[in-house]
């Protein structure tokens, strides 16, 4: 549910909302990733990232997934197995992703 306080957020700095949706240290990475291989299990991800803690990944990986960017299917298979994917949302962000690799590539040293 959308508290009132966020549309408006939302809807005076687009900027900060965004930011906190995709800010910090791990959740662009984590997108990244995600853009790269489709969908990946919990593991695959944690390896991927060198120096994400358990604790980090999975609290990253609920705020993605309930801001709508990230999507957490469960299989009901033994052992269990769970994979994670971009929505439809967060496939929105990939020319975010592609504008920071090429300003990367232009201002790389």
């Amino acid at each position: 549910m959308q508290q009132a306080g966020e549309a408006q957020d939302r809807n005076d700095n687009p900027f900060e909302y965004t930011l906190s949706l995709i800010g910090g240290k791990w959740k662009m990475r984590i997108i990244y990733r995600l853009v790269c291989e489709k969908s990946q299990r919990y593991g695959e991800l944690k390896r991927s990232l060198p120096g994400i803690t358990h604790k980090m990944l999975s609290s990253q990986l609920k705020e993605l997934e309930a801001a709508g960017i990230v999507s957490r299917e469960a299989f009901a298979e033994t052992p269990p197995r769970v994979e994670y994917a971009l929505t439809a949302r967060g496939r929105t962000l990939m020319p975010i992703l592609d504008a920071m690799c090429n300003w990367g590539l232009d201002h790389a040293t």
